[in-house]
């Protein structure tokens, strides 16, 4: 059965980092231990209530990204099995499917986003400017239209509490360097691409989504944290897609849209989420796993 985790607890291990999922412990100059947790953000808020499963369904699902990409980027995974650095007396069961060893590297201060069709901020930037991120688009484009190709839309990486800022390409390129920059634009549609048709043989659209990435002391660039999940993509069973309307979706789309009714302010403290949300989320989240992955929790 799922394990449910909202923090994570490993005394003698070095805590450098939590984040609104993932915590993240120092193991060396050279490695990381990485948790995912199963706190739920939405609006960049990290909310109350975890989905229980949905840290390990998040990291399943990564891994198996990441395998899969190899091939396009390098990625932070050293496959290094768990268990053997989890402090003693610690209940490994708790862990092993929701943790990674990983490379420790130099984060690009950025949230790399692919976008293929238009929808959630994308979708209101356009309708009140004709842009999205400052790149002009078609008019007369609608709700959930495939763009005529996909665009990289950087923003910042907000702190936790704080809301990520859409950036425009020459912004980053002062923020980080043009070459660098360059990098994380092809290395982002790339994958993007890659795993759109992957996801499309299996009848799911990924709408958007975003990546982080690293560089090692040489230099390299390297995907990290977390990629292509519910949590940080959009995914549409292509079943149900229409253009003019925000489509159904295996992610926590689900759950802002309830947030949407509640007439909250996006701001800590975020607002308790219902049982049923909970469990129509977790749902949600395991037939995205199962679907584009064939991996179930049992």
């Amino acid at each position: 059965m799922p394990t449910t985790l909202r923090e994570s607890q490993l005394p003698g291990l070095n805590l450098v980092h939590r984040g609104k999922v993932r915590d993240v412990y120092a193991l060396s100059a050279a490695e990381l231990l990485i948790v995912a947790s199963d706190r739920l953000s939405a609006f960049d808020v990290v909310l109350p209530d975890p989905i229980p499963g949905k840290g390990e369904m998040l990291c399943q699902i990564s891994n198996f990204w990441f395998d899969k990409t190899a091939h396009l980027v390098p990625n932070h995974l050293t496959h290094k099995p768990v268990e053997t650095v989890l402090p003693p007396g610690t209940d490994a069961s708790l862990y092993i499917r929701r943790s990674v060893i990983t490379k420790r590297l130099k984060p690009v201060p950025v949230e790399a986003i692919a976008r293929g069709y238009l929808i959630g901020s994308g979708w209101k930037d356009y309708t009140a400017t004709g842009q999205l991120c400052g790149i002009r688009l078609p008019e007369g484009l609608r709700q959930a239209e495939q763009l005529p190709e996909p665009i990289f839309t950087p923003s910042t990486k907000a702190a936790v509490g704080d809301h990520d800022e859409n950036i425009g390409f020459d912004q980053l390129v002062t923020r980080i360097g043009g070459p660098l920059a360059e990098q994380v634009r092809e290395a982002t549609l790339s994958i993007y691409g890659w795993a759109a048709r992957f996801a499309a043989e299996r009848g799911i659209i990924i709408a958007d989504t975003k990546f982080e990435f690293g560089t090692d002391e040489n230099g390299t660039l390297y995907v990290m944290d977390e990629m292509l999940t519910p949590d940080s993509s959009r995914f549409w069973p292509a079943e149900d897609y229409r253009v003019g309307i925000s489509p159904p979706s295996y992610d926590k789309q689900y759950v802002r849209d309830y947030l949407e009714t509640l007439g909250w302010n996006k701001t800590p403290p975020g607002p308790s989420v219902p049982a049923e949300v909970i469990a129509a989320t977790a749902s949600k989240y395991a037939e995205a796993l199962k679907r584009l992955a064939d991996i179930t929790l049992d």
